[in-house]
Formats: C-alpha cells, sequence, structure tokens
C-alpha cells in the first residue's frame, strides 16, 4: 500500500477527521488506497497554538502522547486540487470548492500548493511501527489490521 509520512500533530489531526485535506508543495496523480504514516518529528510549538491544542484535547492527545514513527490509519486518497487563491481566512481549490474555517487553519492554502483530499479514515490498531520516507512509499499493510 502507498504511504505518505507526516509531521505530528497533522497526522493525528488528518486521521481524527479534524481537517479533510493535507496540503503539499506538490501534487500528485495517485488516486487509491493510501495509508498515513507519523514521522518521528513533533511540531511542538504547533501543538501550543489553536485550533490545534483543543483539537488535540478534544482527541486524548497532548504534545507528548502523539504516537511518533508509527503507520496510525489508511484511508482512501480521493483527490488533489490546486490552491488557485487564498487571503488569512479562506482560500479557492482550482475544483471550485472554497476551504473556510479549520480545514483552512490545519494546512497550507499558499497559491500553487495543493489539497490532497481523503476519506474514509479506518484506524490501526495496533499502530505499525517503521521509519517513514519522503514522498509516498510503500509498505505491506494487512486490512485485518483496521478497526
Amino acid at each position: 500500500m502507498k504511504v505518505l509520512s507526516m509531521i505530528q500533530p497533522w497526522a493525528t489531526l488528518l486521521v481524527q477527521g479534524e481537517t479533510l485535506y493535507e496540503t503539499r508543495s506538490w501534487k500528485t496523480r495517485y488516486r487509491g488506497p493510501l495509508a498515513i504514516h507519523a514521522s518521528r518529528k513533533v511540531d511542538k510549538q504547533a501543538c501550543k497554538y489553536e485550533p490545534n491544542r483543543s483539537l488535540l484535547a478534544k482527541n486524548g492527545y497532548t504534545e507528548q502522547t502523539l504516537p511518533t514513527g508509527v503507520i496510525l490509519a489508511t484511508c482512501e486518497l480521493t483527490n488533489c486540487y490546486q490552491v488557485i487563491d487564498a487571503n488569512h481566512t479562506s482560500a479557492i481549490l482550482d475544483c471550485g470548492k472554497v476551504v473556510t474555517g479549520d480545514d483552512f487553519l490545519l494546512g497550507d492554502y499558499s497559491p500553487g500548493y495543493f489539497a490532497w483530499e481523503m476519506a474514509g479514515f479506518r484506524l490501526l490498531k495496533p499502530y505499525i511501527p517503521v521509519k517513514g520516507k519522503l514522498g509516498l512509499w510503500e509498505y505491506p499493510i494487512v486490512e485485518e489490521l483496521t478497526i
């Protein structure tokens, strides 16, 4: 299965359903099953700012308890949209969707960036400890591990 590594708290916020998109500076043509890997790095400053702090707390996490170095969940990568315009409170994607609220605050919606749309998150139990990689990479995931 293809895997995307993400720095915490962004990986947990995504798999807990707190945002619809993961923003990247690069696009992908890939669509289909995708696993989300939490890298060993935690952005401790990001964990302290709102809405991140409250959203993490709502899901029972703090910067000290975020899982790292593990594959957290699987999902479907359904689309990849380019950001065509943005201001301080919203962004417009090339499909015409407008991103606002927490979705906007939890990503980098600089014009020219890409919003990867994902759906159908299934948390893994137990998490799979593995070293992450840059870009999309492959790892064998057994579907029975999803809950």
